[in-house]
């Protein structure tokens, strides 16, 4: 393994487990230690959804707690968008890495039958060899210029899917996020008891919870289920135990987040359903486990 992408491996694994930290501590150390106090979870459940006049009015006398607070979850998943091509490139390099050792094996064989009648075919063997100086030279300057050979994409297309869903699926639950902060702050500025909810205001914010836990948790239950088959159908052939495990578990993550989805999406008003928590709180753990298991890498 190369000492350039072991580094940056190691980079991306602090970030996840930054990122998983503020989900399992820093948001429900937030919400116990600020947000409880205030009657937040009062405001929040008063009528049973998120856009009640109770809570755009505690919203308006605690603006920047609620600012803060969804800031900080914006963060959490912000520090993750690297953690989609990060998985995307061990798991080529994982099976470039086998190729390679099966292709050294051919090779000895080769090898051994080429020395029974090395004398009738020298020739014949140095011409055809692909194996040549030149050709593993201009291999290691590219594995070098770009951290892995080229084309290594191909045949990968499951990996490639779960990817970009993992990054989409993140950067609509970012975006998603912000943008309702935003609208939900404005909206609550200067709201009284006498104050109507505004006309648009109801299908905007079912609109921006849509976005961020159908839509983005919907991608992220696609990235985890196919980084979890592509990890758990090669087995311990292919993957340490510790890997395999963390396949498997992703296979769990995907159906916490396929359920939360499904569940938004039928009732957007709520903001969030019963699986959309333990979703996210699986995740951060499993993300936990995938920094830890980078930064523990060491180089071949």
């Amino acid at each position: 393994m190369k000492r350039s992408f072991l580094d940056r491996l190691k980079t991306n694994g602090l970030l996840a487990i930054a990122g998983a930290i503020v989900l399992l501590l820093g948001i429900p150390l937030y919400q116990l230690l600020l947000l409880a106090p205030q009657g937040y979870s009062e405001a929040f459940n008063a009528t049973g959804t998120n856009i009640s006049n109770s809570f755009l009015l505690w919203i308006s006398g605690h603006t920047g707690l609620f600012i803060g607070y969804r800031l900080l979850l914006a963060l959490a998943f912000a520090l993750l968008l690297t953690f989609p091509f990060t998985l995307f490139r061990i798991i080529v390099a994982q099976e470039i890495l086998e190729g390679s050792q099966l292709d050294d094996t051919e090779e000895e064989d080769d090898e051994d039958e080429d020395d029974e009648d090395e004398d009738e075919d020298e020739e014949l063997t140095i011409k055809d060899n692909p194996a040549t100086p030149l050709a593993s030279t201009e291999k290691k300057a590219s594995e070098e210029a770009n951290g892995m050979p080229d084309f290594a994409w191909r045949g990968k297309g499951f990996a490639i899917i779960a990817a970009w869903s993992g990054l989409i699926g993140l950067g609509c639950i970012v975006v998603g996020t912000l943008f309702s902060m935003i609208y939900i702050a404005g909206s609550a500025a200067g709201f009284t008891a006498q104050t109507a909810v505004p006309a648009n205001f109801i299908w905007l914010v079912s609109l921006l919870t849509i976005l961020t836990n159908t839509v983005g948790g919907g991608l992220m239950a696609l990235s985890t289920l196919f980084f979890g088959a592509m990890i758990a159908r090669r087995g311990l052939r292919l993957w340490p135990r510790n890997w395999l495990f963390f396949g498997y578990a992703a296979l769990a993550v995907a159906a916490l987040y396929s359920g939360s989805a499904v569940a938004v999406a039928s009732a957007p008003g709520q903001g969030q359903a019963a699986l959309t928590t333990p979703a996210i709180l699986l995740f951060a753990l499993w993300i936990l486990w995938f920094g830890l298991m980078l930064v523990r890498l060491k180089p071949e």
